[in-house]
């Protein structure tokens, strides 16, 4: 098969196709609940599904490229064609997507001298690497060899970064080179010159919006005169940020733009079908002189909940789909009010079936219900930390990435001499939380988005420590590929201080020697948790299903169930439960581990069947 860009249409062997695409990002899907989302894709009468590619997942060092389990794109691609649809696929470099450090490898930009997203040998030189490496995944993949693949996108929406078309010829010369032979594709918003400045005239111009398409559209077209029109990025929702408001809109209005979309003929790719979860410490950050960081729920309000299920907006989409193109009959389960779940699309997370003929089996298995999980065995950061870690010495506070620590934490720790006390202050910034500690008391916490620079610290002789956390990279803008840590040194009363020892600590995946301490544990009856303290509990299921996993009276720290780390929480909002994907969990004993890093006057968490009131997506 061929697919091709006309005059007026996409063309699919020749003839006049429309693109009704969707968004899944495999990276934020359990491997598991792959089908089941893609399936549900279909259902709602789309053809094609897009993904970025996230290089820092699959590179975590220069030297690996992991295409194994949750990272086999391979795999996905493959069930994308198993259900008869396109797929269109996005690797960057840079991809945004409010995923760390825009998809871009810390390592990359360690020592200062490689430049980012800019015609410069090193960054260049780096993503050929990186592409020659994607492309026995995508090349035997595309279209014209049997695959799904019919478009790849270069860059991403670059025009509201730089102007630099010698940059983006290089880019697309190392895409072609690798063998991708579909069409091309660039992205920018229909504003101002970002259109002409993020694109070439080899490359097919689309555009990103969520709304006012008829003029989003006409803009588009004065770009780019001939050739079909196409949304790539139709934003159905928004993501949200610890401390805002969780982002709402409403499936009317999107499903009212949609319309317009699809009949002044224009294809479209929906951003997002189904967000999933910034599982571990993989969420972005966006810094506009404010770091805020990205939760860990990307639920995006969008047509498919975290939990992959339909919303309001998937049948609000797929009535407005219907119009143009033939849907396929909706099974009971996805009707409004039915359970959502398609066990016949390849997921193994449950006992239960929404079959017609699977009466028996329902009434063998006892109904999920909600569960509280005491968390009985306690011990402190501390006290594990031969476990989690190895120290190093260094005469200044070296950054995450000189550690070779690409997220989570870091602890440093020097020894002073203060009989006075003193002033401790940053030199630059906090990248991006600190818990400062005297002799095992806090005494303070520096947060970089309230600008913390400095802290007063009590008349002390013996141990200063800082446990600095990366609460997610910059993800858009100018501050892409900064270092994380104390920024600028440490200085007491203005006088620097040397001599640090440092410990990156293994939390993604937590190390093993860690929870087999955790599990020797004597359980304790004290209700209070004083952090950063991890505190382990068991629980018992007979049916394994999606849950979501309530921390109230919790106020901030990280969540793992049977090792697999579901990322952070933070009292603050406005996310309240976190999402445990099906497959995570296993019928009879599981294992919960919280790490609080302030204090909890609770020692019971909850496992939901339902997200909690107060954010209703996850």
């Amino acid at each position: 098969m061929r697919f091709a860009i006309g005059d007026t249409d996409f063309l699919l062997d020749g003839e006049p196709h429309r693109v009704l695409s969707g968004a899944i990002h495999y990276f934020r899907v359990h491997p598991d609940l792959w089908a089941d989302r893609i399936r549900k894709a279909k259902l709602m009468g789309l053809n094609t599904i897009e993904t970025y590619v996230a290089w820092n997942a699959h590179a975590p060092s220069p030297d690996v490229f992991d295409l194994t389990g949750g990272l086999d794109l391979g795999r996905f691609l493959d069930l994308v064609a198993a259900e008869g649809m396109h797929a269109i696929v996005r690797p960057g470099p840079y991809i945004c997507a409010e995923w760390t450090n825009g998809g871009l490898p810390y390592w990359l930009f360690a020592d200062g001298s490689v430049g980012v997203r800019r015609n410069e040998p090193g960054f260049l030189a780096a993503v050929q690497t990186y592409l020659q490496q994607l492309a026995p995944v995508l090349v035997p993949r595309q279209i014209d060899q049997g695959g799904p693949i019919v478009l790849v996108q270069v860059e991403n929406e670059y025009g509201a970064y730089g102007s630099d078309p010698e940059y983006l010829r290089a880019l697309e010369q190392i895409h072609r080179d690798i063998g991708l032979t579909v069409p091309f594709t660039s992205v920018d918003q229909p504003m101002g010159t970002m259109l002409e400045d993020g694109s070439l005239p080899s490359l097919h111009k689309t555009g990103s919006f969520g709304s006012r398409s008829a003029a989003r559209l006409e803009r588009l077209r004065q770009a780019q005169p001939t050739g079909p029109l196409m949304c790539s990025e139709f934003w159905d929702g928004w993501f949200d940020s610890w401390g805002e408001h969780h982002h709402t809109t409403s499936a009317a209005d999107s499903a009212a733009d949609l319309d317009v979309l699809l009949a002044a003929g224009g294809s479209v790719n929906i951003y997002m079908f189904h967000g999933g979860t910034n599982f571990g410490f993989t969420n972005g950050a966006n810094d506009k002189g404010v770091y805020r960081p990205i939760a860990t729920s990307y639920d995006y309000d969008a047509p498919l909940d975290e939990a992959g299920r339909p919303t309001p907006k998937f049948h609000a989409f797929r009535a407005v789909i219907e119009r143009y193109a033939p849907v396929p009959p909706l099974p009971a389960s996805m009707e409004p009010g039915g359970s959502g779940r398609l066990e016949s699309a390849g997921s193994d997370r449950s006992p239960r079936s929404d079959r017609s003929d699977a009466g028996d089996l329902e009434a063998r298995v006892a109904p999920a219900t909600d569960l509280a999980v005491r968390l009985d065995r306690v011990a402190s950061l501390r006290s594990l930390l031969p476990t989690l870690t190895t120290w190093s010495a260094h005469d200044e506070p070296p950054t995450f990435d000189a550690l070779g620590a690409a997220s989570g934490f870091v602890l440093y720790r020097a020894e002073v001499d203060l009989p006075a006390g003193g002033v401790l202050t940053i030199g630059e910034e906090v990248r991006d939380r600190a818990i400062v500690s005297v002799n095992g008391t806090v005494v303070g916490v520096l947060e970089r988005e309230h600008h913390d620079r400095a802290v007063v610290l009590p008349p002390v002789t013996g141990t200063l420590e800082l446990l600095v956390e990366d609460q997610g990279r910059v993800d858009y803008g100018v501050r892409i590929g900064e270092p994380k840590g104390l920024i600028g040194g440490v200085a007491v009363d203005g006088v620097p201080l040397s001599r640090w020892t440092a410990a990156p600590l293994a939390l993604d995946p937590i190390a093993p020697s860690a929870l087999d301490a955790l599990s020797a544990v004597e359980p304790t009856d004290s209700e209070v948790l004083a952090g950063p303290t991890f505190a382990a509990g068991s629980f018992d299921l007979d049916v394994v299903d999606d849950r979501y996993l309530a921390l109230d009276g919790f106020r901030k720290g990280v969540a793992w169930v049977n090792g697999f780390c579901l990322g952070r929480y933070w009292s603050r909002g406005p996310q309240q439960t976190l999402a445990i994907p099906g497959p995570v969990l296993r019928q009879g004993r599981n294992e919960l581990v919280v790490l609080e890093l302030h204090a909890s006057a609770s020692r019971t968490a909850h496992l939901l069947l339902e997200p909690s009131l107060g954010h209703t997506e996850g």
